[in-house]
């Protein structure tokens, strides 16, 4: 059984994350890491977006940014101009090839399909795998995304739609995503905030393909590209154990309003590293529990939705949202 200082169980992006944070800042020259990842190889497989509200390390795989955004309802069109926090979206592609390119030349980083030949019990654990459970009744974020591409240019690349509500809700809260990249290539995802024991809100390719031929208007295009998947909007059971800590999303570093990860993800592997040589004895890393949604200036939606608002930002975004909508269905 082979030994090592640190374990990263799953390689996905809060495991690369904090393996390329340990590697640049010089903290695994004479330490060991191991990571426990089961896929056979990188590819992309996501879309990560977030408001730019603190730095990163990947602006460098960063497809596109926007600075002015529009939120639709059955009462109509809210465009929001914003010029101090841009939105990104990042490839996960050309994150995965950044970061193995990276720590691939550490000879002290090794990677693993399982833990058979790893001693786990002398090492300090950086998990990134939730608890199983039986969590169907509980509130998710789940999704399907398209990439699309035109014949013709149709879409304005310089903002993006967060979010369109005026669409079939089906008692739960639904809503579709635009995201341009160019004039004729977007990402269109449907999006549900629902319990995931419901499966009659997973015709998602019927959803799609309603949403682009008859509210968009396009009736001619291709497809070049398919995600899928649900966030968790709880937290899951987090069993506290010696040596261990959680990252990612079973570290409650999901934005539980909204679904953002990544910058949280971020700036708790930088937490970690910088703490790396006191790691046992350092204070558990929390983002902080905000409250629910929006319509406020420009500035202040993009801090409450990124976690940066204070109370009196927060009180009147939730005066101005559409309650009952959030209030059932956290209920």
């Amino acid at each position: 059984m082979k030994e090592f200082d640190y374990i990263i169980l799953g390689g996905g992006c809060a495991g690369l994350s904090l393996a390329y944070e340990l590697d640049i800042k010089k903290k695994l020259n004479d330490k060991t890491l191991a990571i426990v990842e089961t896929r056979d190889e990188y590819k992309r497989d996501k879309t990560w977006s977030f408001w730019k509200v603190t730095d990163h390390n990947f602006d460098d795989c960063v497809i596109k940014s926007w600075n002015n955004f529009s939120i639709n309802s059955k009462l109509g069109s809210h465009e929001i101009i914003n010029k101090e926090y841009p939105y990104q979206t990042i490839d996960s592609g050309l994150f995965y090839k950044k970061v193995l390119n990276e720590i691939k030349q550490n000879k002290n980083i090794q990677f693993f399909k399982n833990t058979d030949q790893i001693n786990l019990d002398n090492s300090f654990i950086f998990n990134s795998i939730p608890s199983k459970g039986d969590y169907q009744a509980n509130l998710w974020q789940h999704f399907k995304g398209i990439e699309i591409e035109t014949q013709k240019d149709i879409f304005d690349d310089e903002i993006f739609n967060l979010m369109d509500f005026d669409c079939d809700q089906r008692d739960n809260v639904h809503f579709f995503y635009t995201l341009p990249f160019s004039k004729n290539k977007a990402l269109i995802e449907t999006t549900w905030l629902s319990k995931m024991d419901d499966k009659t809100l997973t015709d998602y390719d019927v959803q799609l393909e309603k949403y682009i031929k008859e509210t968009l208007k396009i009736k001619n295009y291709k497809i070049n590209y398919q995600e899928e998947g649900a966030i968790p909007l709880f937290y899951p059971l987090i069993n506290s154990e010696k040596n261990r800590i959680n990252i990612g999303s079973a570290g409650g570093m999901t934005r539980l309003s909204t679904g953002y990860t990544f910058l949280n993800i971020q700036n708790h592997s930088k937490y970690i590293t910088n703490n790396i040589e006191k790691i046992q004895k350092t204070k558990a890393y929390h983002i902080g529990k905000k409250y629910e949604m929006f319509k406020a200036s420009s500035k202040t939606v993009i801090k409450f939705l990124s976690n940066k608002s204070n109370i009196f930002e927060d009180l009147g975004i939730i005066l101005k949202m559409p309650k009952w909508m959030f209030i059932k269905n956290i209920f």
